[in-house]
């Protein structure tokens, strides 16, 4: 038989799981436009330096509160570390 700390583990890891996928889907787009910037990418990107740095710090705010997702969600979740 499941218990509740099984299930509340495994959708722990789930959601910390969907957060990292979030913070590799944000910098995947922060590399790509740096890259288009650098006249090495010819789809998407940034139209300008402002624009690029304006993605950064909104990549690292979103990295900050993801992170904290994960630690909240783990703790809660009772992840034990192996």
């Amino acid at each position: 038989m499941v218990t509740i700390k099984e299930v509340k583990s495994t959708i722990a890891i789930a959601i910390a799981g969907a957060f990292g996928f979030i913070i590799a889907l944000i910098w995947k787009d922060i590399i790509i436009g740096a890259m288009k910037l650098a006249g090495l990418w010819q789809d998407g990107g940034f139209s300008d330096t402002t624009a690029l740095i304006i993605g950064v710090f909104v990549a690292i705010v979103i990295t900050l509160v993801a992170v904290l997702g994960i630690l909240f969600i783990t703790k809660w979740g009772g992840v034990e570390k192996k």
